[in-house]
């Protein structure tokens, strides 16, 4: 608990733009989200049950933990790991340990960023190294409104550690009810012949005001990798769910990506005002030009802003550390905005 607690820490304030949320996919399914480069995701899920007590001994708490780790190589590509400790891949080739360590790559092979309207494809190749096993899902999620659609499916070269190729098949839904919390629901399971299904409900938290999402779960899945979800076990878990992104940018100049300082946006339009983000908010809320003049937003933060206007009016897309950002307003009004990631950053601008 002291290693999630001190990332969450370092990361509190990284921008949203570049995290996963759980509030786009269920708890047993791995959804289509791909980390952006020189962000690491780091993902902590505990589940846990209470054996019965016997006469030799009294209740004990019995913990399943998985840990995510992946990162980006481009836009549409990530490498990472899952780790959990009470794995059943390994039972059929006779395994003395339950710590199953699954290697995996996914491409998005289709559709926008999380949480885009529209259908998303992603392909998932991995190597279960206690099942010594070649896995592979594909998975899709369609979007529209407030609701997502989930479906996977999986191949295994040697299911459960025996030598045998198994697919599986696994479907689920999201239901956001605010723009904080969402439901969801999933179930799926090896074929031929079946196994127990593997099923899953959860309660999905934004944390507001950080990138970090939190979930609620109930399942009788014991390890969240390709095959672990695919197999459900005989008891009936509770525990939760924490995203923790951490970019790697915030602490060194060359994880950068080579992108030096810029200047974007109406870059030749009469400047009326400047802006200096820094401290975590823009430090001037209120400033007054005439129309056709522009505001520059300098940012000299360790990390990512944007400048996104309440009323619909053409905002920027990240601005990174020491770039900036010019608009040219060119009809009179009062433009309130914020910033995505951190939405308690306001400002306003007076066009008269």
């Amino acid at each position: 608990m002291r290693l999630v607690t001190a990332l969450a820490v370092l990361t509190v304030a990284a921008p949203a733009l570049e995290a996963q949320s759980l509030l786009f996919r269920s708890p047993n399914l791995a959804g289509t989200w791909v980390a952006e480069p020189n962000v690491v995701q780091f993902n902590f899920l505990h589940r846990f049950y209470v054996s019965p007590a016997t006469s030799s001994s009294g209740h004990f708490v019995v913990n399943s933990p998985t840990f995510t780790l992946a990162t980006g190589i481009t836009h549409r590509v990530e490498i990472g790991t899952w780790f959990a400790t009470k794995s059943l891949v390994g039972l059929g080739r006779g395994a003395t340990s339950t710590n199953e360590t699954e290697l995996f790559a996914r491409w998005r092979a289709y559709g926008g960023p999380e949480g885009s309207p529209g259908l998303h494809v992603a392909v998932t190749p991995a190597y279960s190294l206690l099942a010594r096993s070649a896995d592979g899902e594909l998975g899709v999620d369609y979007t529209v409104g407030a609701l997502t659609l989930e479906g996977a499916a999986r191949y295994a070269s040697k299911a459960l550690g025996v030598s045998k190729g198994r697919a599986a098949f696994a479907g689920g839904a999201v239901a956001r009810l605010s723009q904080y919390f969402a439901i969801s629901a999933d179930v799926g399971s090896f074929v031929s012949p079946t196994v127990r299904a593997a099923w899953s409900a959860g309660i999905q938290v934004l944390i507001p005001n950080s990138p970090h999402t939190f979930a609620f779960e109930v399942s009788n899945v014991t390890a969240s990798t390709i095959q672990g979800n695919s197999i459900g076990s005989s008891q009936r878990l509770y525990g939760f769910e924490f995203t923790i992104p951490i970019h790697l940018r915030r602490f060194a100049p060359w994880f950068h990506g080579g992108r030096s300082a810029s200047v974007v946006g109406d870059v030749n339009a009469p400047l009326g005002a400047t802006v200096t983000i820094g401290a975590m908010k823009f430090p001037t809320d209120t400033v007054v030009v005439s129309v056709g003049q522009a505001v520059r937003w300098n940012n000299i933060d360790p990390l990512g802003h944007t400048v996104t206007f309440d009323s619909g009016e053409p905002g920027s897309q990240l601005i990174n550390p020491n770039s900036s950002f010019v608009h040219r307003f060119d009809h009179a009004g009062t433009f309130t905005y914020h910033c995505t990631p951190h939405p308690f950053m306001k400002g306003v601008v007076v066009v008269k």
